[in-house]
């Protein structure tokens, strides 16, 4: 029998590689956080992609409607953040080996009609499992714990310092002139590796 291990994670807007190494892993039992207070700069509203100048990040612009808790946050419709989104990722991805194979499919996120937040992104990722041809189960928490029993990954990645998992490099479209960007948004794995994606993730080191 697998020793389960319970591991509660946080919600992310196309999550990076390092994000899916846990929440896919076979020994983990996901709970995922959505009454934490909406921390500002970090995955749950941003995902890195590489793009011709280097690291860019596409930003979920968020409605300030005075709710703090991430089941209450709101997407800003201002702006027509989607087609920007979109077309950034096509402009990035569309000389990748296999953008033209999931582009269909990645498009469909930028069709989910959701002003929730944590809504958004729970849709989106369950046409990323479709891609990455995964059914991981996980549920939401019940309440926020400062302290839970859970192995806690709430603040384990970090869109601000470097990431702590150790990860192989893999050609990306624009490795050859600016280097190896490590630990993107899955995106950027799925249209490089295509179907080694799961491979990939599976053989990423993680520490707990």
């Amino acid at each position: 029998m697998m020793n389960m291990k319970n591991v509660l994670l946080p919600v992310f807007y196309l999550p990076p590689i390092s994000w899916f190494s846990v929440f896919l892993n076979p020994e983990n039992n996901i709970v995922l956080e959505q009454f934490e207070s909406f921390p500002k700069q970090t995955y749950r509203n941003r995902a890195n992609i590489f793009g011709a100048n280097g690291k860019l990040s596409l930003i979920i612009p968020i409605s300030h409607n005075g709710k703090r808790e991430l089941k209450d946050i709101e997407i800003s419709e201002s702006e027509d953040w989607r087609k920007l989104h979109w077309k950034s990722i096509q402009t990035a991805y569309q000389s990748s080996p296999y953008f033209e194979y999931y582009e269909d499919k990645i498009r469909k996120i930028f069709d989910i009609e959701e002003r929730n937040l944590i809504n958004f992104n729970l849709k989106g990722l369950e046409i990323i499992q479709q891609i990455l041809k995964t059914e991981k189960a996980h549920s939401l928490n019940v309440e926020y714990i400062k302290n839970p029993e859970e192995i806690n990954f709430r603040e384990r990645f970090s869109a601000k310092i470097p990431s702590e998992f150790e990860m192989e490099e893999y050609y990306q479209t624009f490795s050859d002139k600016l280097g190896f960007l490590k630990d993107l948004s899955i995106l950027d794995l799925i249209c490089n590796k295509g179907p080694e994606s799961l491979t990939y993730i599976k053989n990423i080191k993680q520490s707990y």
